[in-house]
């Protein structure tokens, strides 16, 4: 039997002209901004030694963003990007997920991956394109990859995730493992062409795909009120005749519950979900934007009142699962191993310069070998401006 079309359904004989806004949805809750519970929420179950990895990893995150953004104005690293008042968007999300299930971030996960279990030294190797790097140096700083934490390597283009994810969770479903993905993106992205044709797919395909986007209000210099007109990102699903949940994405325990729904839905359901998780981005775009320029400190100071880890901690205390001792001692502890591993990570010298070629082909085809020996051959010729790569090459 056909399929009937959906212009077929629901006829009527007076013209209707829906309003745009026509499609509202409502954010999900349950930490208001002073860590108190909304009345009547009913918290996701979450035991006491969750919630502390949580917030130990939202302290790591944070105490690693300030660091490395100090490094990059001291000429340390090339570029970074924070995660500044993002960090439980990417952790609540992360914690909701079985390890199995893929993570494929944009360039604000950090807070996923360190939940994951990447450590430090692997944070910093990534960072200063050493040889420790899982990516050999071939990566500029942020893009971060782990095939053994299931976080699919970062790449710069916009968007070119969210097809991806769906592919990738077309083959979960194949699999038939009970696995899902989920891909993150922001606001701005959505607005890329990626997004609808990965959304599109995912629908007509019922694919177990979670479609996470933080809305931080700012696509680079952009506001939220110059890139679109309707209501946000979630209720572009509707289209899609995909489900959608809109979540404060700075109330840690609801992003947590948001995303282990979507997760069963996912699974159980073969069926794609988009997350929209309202929240702010406190810092630049990166290292090299200045948001003074597009946005007032008052705007900032505001937010300020609403980030998600200091929500978090007064919830913690008042459930007396740490005291603000032992958090300010925690804190002190990562600021303490982020600096250690940042000094040594910067002696650890550069990936050889052969590397360069290698992880593509199985053998390297005769031009990039004759474009790598024009490479070294430069190198050789002007020493003094390669000091780290000139060490590799004879």
């Amino acid at each position: 039997m056909a399929n009937k079309a959906a212009t077929t359904n629901n006829i009527v004989t007076q013209l209707e002209v829906i309003p745009g806004d026509a499609i509202k949805i409502p954010t999900f809750q349950l930490l208001k901004e002073d860590g108190t519970v909304n009345k009547g929420a009913k918290l996701p179950e979450i035991d006491k030694e969750l919630a502390l990895k949580m917030f130990s990893t939202m302290q790591f995150i944070r105490l690693l963003d300030e660091r490395m953004f100090a490094a990059q104005r001291q000429g340390r690293i090339s570029f970074y990007l924070s995660s500044l008042g993002e960090e439980a968007a990417s952790i609540g999300s992360a914690a909701a997920l079985k390890f199995e299930d893929m993570i494929m971030g944009q360039y604000r996960e950090q807070g996923a991956l360190a939940y994951r279990g990447f450590t430090v030294e692997q944070f910093m190797d990534q960072l200063f394109s050493n040889e420790k790097d899982l990516g050999k140096g071939r990566q500029m700083p942020v893009h971060y990859g782990c095939a053994a934490l299931n976080f699919m390597t970062i790449s710069s283009p916009l968007g070119t995730q969210i097809p991806q994810a769906t592919g990738y969770a077309y083959g979960q479903k194949q699999d038939g493992k009970g696995e899902c993905t989920l891909v993150y993106f922001g606001e701005g992205a959505a607005s890329e062409g990626d997004f609808h044709a990965g959304l599109n797919m995912a629908a007509v395909s019922k694919v177990p795909v979670i479609f996470f986007c933080r809305n931080n209000r700012y696509a680079i210099s952009t506001p939220s009120t110059e890139q679109f007109a309707g209501d946000g990102i979630a209720p572009r699903a509707a289209g899609y005749g995909m489900k959608a949940i809109r979540v404060d994405g700075n109330d840690i325990f609801a992003v947590y519950a948001a995303t282990k729904e979507a997760r069963r839905i996912a699974v159980e359901e073969n069926e794609p979900v988009l997350i929209e998780a309202m929240s702010y981005r406190m810092a630049g775009h990166s290292t090299s934007d200045d948001p003074t320029g597009y946005r007032t400190k008052e705007e900032e100071e505001e937010w300020r009142g609403k980030e998600p880890m200091i929500r978090f901690r007064n919830w913690l205390i008042k459930k007396g699962w740490i005291t603000e001792e032992e958090a300010d001692a925690q804190m002190a502890e990562h600021k303490k191993a982020v600096l250690a591993e940042l000094k040594k990570a910067e002696q650890v010298p550069a990936p050889h310069v052969d590397e360069i070629i290698e992880d593509v082909y199985d053998t390297p085809p005769e031009h990039l070998k004759k474009q790598l020996e024009a490479l070294k051959e430069h190198i050789r010729k002007y020493p003094e401006a390669y000091p780290a790569t000139s060490k590799g090459v004879k």
